[in-house]
């Protein structure tokens, strides 16, 4: 049981990175949903949610291997998750907000 809440969070995280993916589910975007229609216009939306559904199956992967090492007791395992999410979220935030790569020209 205890593991449920845990499950729930990767499933939860891996489907929303799925419809991200497919180029839908922008409002799950946060700050995108708040732009104005102007705004939203300069971005290229399709390209905005694949580069943040891809960005949520790294956390995805990252939290699968906290998951793995908390459940055989395998302090490495945590600690390559913990690292792993780390270089994600920071790699991602880097990529997605340099070279305007989202914008449309």
């Amino acid at each position: 049981m205890e593991m449920l809440v845990p499950l729930s969070g990767m499933l939860l995280f891996l489907t929303m990175g799925l419809v991200l993916l497919q180029g839908k589910g922008a409002i799950l975007i946060a700050g995108y949903n708040t732009l104005s229609a102007e705004e939203k216009a300069k971005y290229d939306e399709a390209a905005l949610c694949k580069a943040t559904g891809k960005l949520m199956l790294g956390i995805t992967f990252s939290m699968a291997l906290l998951f793995v090492g908390e459940f055989f007791q395998q302090d490495w395992l945590l600690i390559a998750g913990i690292i792993l999410m780390i270089a994600i979220v920071i790699g991602g935030l880097i990529h997605m907000n340099t070279g305007n790569r989202c914008k449309i020209h």
